[in-house]
């Protein structure tokens, strides 16, 4: 009777999924109720749209193409940022030159981490938060997050099935039958997962329904306009930049123990 020791396990990991999933979706909604019954809609920044496109590391690289564009940051295919104009515009673009360092010049992975992870982000974050356009930083509840949990659960459900069609059966109980019973919670998860699929698609880690919504209203504007290519950037990321040299910066990888 060892398989349904397994049958509970798989049991305990599909239903703690599935329901922090629903949670998920319930808190989401409601958020989106709430920004659609007060009317708090308006245009998002390209900061805002950057974070909630992809987080602060976004935030991060928008602001370095956009200071590189205007030939006040050199970014070198070989991986090195050097200052050249030291008075930053706005709190983003002091948060970078302060991560360069004294020095002017450092390696453009250190400084992309250490712009991430500036106040000026948090404080952007925080705003979102508040008006109900992005997902609470650290919670681990976005509908994102519990898809995935969902999905790894479903997976486990499988795995502890199989291991239990594998082991000796001792109760005379058929296989079949046993199959059958691992096949209730695989149910539930796979059920769960198509639910949220129509209901809640797409998943974003950083952005509620309500943010999402604004993010879709952004309209590209004339080819060659440098506002419309940076917002490019902030929705797809460095592969939306169109300059090859800029791309190598940005999506250089410094080999281990090299400084």
């Amino acid at each position: 009777m060892f398989w349904v020791l397994l049958l509970l396990l798989a049991w305990g990991f599909a239903g703690t999924a599935c329901t922090l999933l629903c949670l998920a979706a319930v808190r989401a909604a409601s958020v989106d109720a709430d920004v659609t019954a007060t009317g708090r809609t308006r245009d998002l920044t390209l900061y805002e749209a950057a974070f909630l496109s992809g987080g602060p590391a976004r935030v991060a690289d928008v602001t370095l193409v956009s200071m590189a564009r205007q030939r006040r940051l050199l970014l070198a295919h070989t991986g090195w940022a050097t200052v050249v104009d030291p008075r930053g515009r706005d709190e983003m673009e002091r948060s970078v030159i302060g991560a360069v360092g004294p020095e002017g010049q450092c390696r453009i992975a250190p400084v992309r981490a250490r712009a991430a992870g500036a106040e000026a982000v948090h404080r952007l974050a925080d705003g979102l938060v508040r008006a109900g356009l992005a997902v609470p930083d650290g919670a681990g509840t976005s509908v994102g997050a519990a898809v995935r949990r969902v999905r790894g659960a479903a997976l486990a459900v499988v795995a502890l099935g199989a291991t239990a069609l594998l082991l000796p059966v001792q109760s005379g109980t058929p296989r079949l039958l046993i199959g059958l019973w691992f096949g209730l919670p695989l149910t539930l998860s796979l059920s769960c997962l198509a639910l949220a699929r129509i209901e809640v698609h797409p998943y974003s880690r950083w952005a509620s329904p309500a943010g999402q919504r604004l993010l879709g209203t952004l309209a590209p504007g004339p080819a060659g306009d440098e506002c419309s290519s940076l917002t490019a950037v902030a929705v797809r990321g460095v592969r939306a930049i169109g300059e090859p040299e800029l791309r190598a910066a940005l999506t250089h990888r410094d080999r281990p123990g090299r400084e």
